[in-house]
C-alpha cells in the first residue's frame, strides 16, 4: 500500500548539481529526468483525478494515495530544478517544451492519457529496479541530499508500481460495461502498445536532450569515457525497461507479478514523519572500497 510521505529537501547554497563527482555522467542523465518531473507528475495528477469519479469505490483510496505521492515528488524536484536551471540556462527551452507537450497530450481522450500514465509508470518502475541493481556504482561518493531525493522517489515508484495500471484497467472495464463504443475487446490492445512506444520515445528524447546540454556545459560532451559509461548504462537500462514494457502489454499481466528490489523497502522503513526525513544514503550504504 502506498504511503504519502511529506519529505522536504533543503540544499545548501554551495550544492553542486554534479552531485555524483565520481560518475558525473550519471548526474547529467539523472538531472535530465528531474527536469521532466514538474511537467510529467502534475500531468499524472490531473489525468488520474479526472478518472476518480469513474473508478470502483474500492480502488479510490489507493488511487488518491498515488496522487498524493506524485504531488510530493514534483514539488521536491521543482526545488532541485532551480539549481539546475540557474547552473545550466540551456535547459530552459527543454523545460518549456516538456510543459507544453504534456498539456497538449492531455487534450486527447482520458483512456489514452490513462494508458500513457501507466506506460510512464512502468518506465519509472524499471528505472527503480535498474538503479537498485547498480546503486553502488551510481551513487558511490554522491552528495547525500540529491542522492536521497532520487532514491526516495524511486522507492515510492516501487511502492505504487500497480496504481496507474489498475486505474487504466478499471476505467476501461467500467466504460466497456457501460456500453461505450471503443472500450471493448482485450484489455491491452495494439493501440495501448503504440501508446507505450510513444511514451518511450518522448522520455528518451527529453533525457538525451537534457543530458547532451548538461554535458556540453560541463565540457564533457566529447569525453570518450562519458559516452562509454552512458552507453553501457543505457543498454542495461533498456533491457530492464523493454522487458517490463513488453510484459505490460500481454494479456493477464499485472505489475504485482514483478519482483521488487528489497533494498528500497528496508531503506524507507527508516522514514521519520516528525522530522520529515528519510535516511541519507551514506548512513545505510557504505561507500565502495577504493
Amino acid at each position: 500500500m502506498s504511503i504519502v510521505r511529506r519529505v522536504r529537501f533543503r540544499y545548501p547554497q554551495n550544492t553542486d548539481p554534479m552531485w555524483t563527482p565520481r560518475r558525473p555522467e550519471f548526474a547529467c542523465a539523472a538531472n535530465s529526468v528531474s527536469l521532466l518531473m514538474p511537467s510529467i507528475e502534475p500531468y499524472f495528477v490531473r489525468v488520474t483525478r479526472r478518472a476518480l469519479p469513474y473508478l470502483d469505490p474500492a480502488r479510490k483510496g489507493e488511487t488518491e494515495r498515488f496522487i498524493g505521492q506524485e504531488a510530493q515528488h514534483f514539488g521536491q524536484h521543482q526545488v532541485f530544478n532551480r539549481l539546475l536551471l540557474a547552473r545550466y540556462p540551456g535547459l530552459k527551452p527543454i523545460d518549456r517544451t516538456a510543459q507544453r507537450l504534456f498539456r497538449l497530450l492531455e487534450r486527447r481522450s482520458l483512456l489514452f492519457n490513462l494508458g500513457f500514465v501507466a506506460a510512464l509508470e512502468t518506465i519509472a518502475y524499471s528505472a527503480a529496479r535498474w538503479a537498485a541493481r547498480y546503486r553502488r556504482e551510481l551513487f558511490d561518493g554522491a552528495d547525500d541530499i540529491p542522492a536521497t531525493l532520487f532514491l526516495w522517489h524511486l522507492a515510492e515508484e516501487v511502492e505504487h508500481k500497480a496504481a496507474a495500471h489498475d486505474v487504466y484497467r478499471n476505467y476501461r472495464e467500467r466504460m466497456n460495461g457501460a456500453g461505450n463504443r471503443g472500450y471493448s475487446g482485450g484489455l491491452f490492445t495494439a493501440r495501448f502498445a503504440a501508446t507505450v512506444m510513444l511514451a518511450v520515445v518522448i522520455v528518451a528524447g527529453f533525457v538525451v536532450a537534457g543530458t547532451t546540454v548538461t554535458l556540453a556545459y560541463e565540457r564533457r560532451l566529447w569525453h570518450p569515457v562519458a559516452w562509454i559509461r552512458l552507453t553501457r548504462w543505457a543498454m542495461t537500462f533498456a533491457f530492464e525497461m523493454l522487458t517490463n514494457l513488453t510484459l505490460s502489454v500481454l494479456p493477464g499481466f499485472h505489475p504485482e507479478q514483478l519482483v521488487d528490489p528489497l533494498w528500497y523497502e528496508v531503506w524507507m522503513a527508516e522514514f521519520d514523519p516528525e522530522t520529515e526525513t528519510v535516511p541519507v544514503l551514506s548512513d545505510v550504504e557504505p561507500a565502495a572500497a577504493e
